[in-house]
């Protein structure tokens, strides 16, 4: 699985828009929508926010241990 489609399952499972993860964790709705629609891959602060917002472990949001 992508990154792009676990960040898409994530937001699917907590009820949130982009623009709502957007809000709570500062990162631009633009950088979001990068990851979900062009491929990008996050840099480590916002791996950080990501993995405290979601409460999952780096490894799991990077895919180093299966859901």
């Amino acid at each position: 699985m992508e990154f792009s489609e676990l960040l898409q399952n994530l937001l699917t499972e907590f009820g949130i828009t982009q623009a709502q993860l957007s809000r709570d964790t500062g990162i631009p709705k633009t950088t979001i929508s990068g990851w979900l629609n062009a491929g990008r891959l996050p840099d480590y602060q916002s791996i950080r926010k990501l993995c405290i917002y979601f409460e999952i472990g780096a490894d799991e949001l990077l895919q180093l241990k299966k859901r």
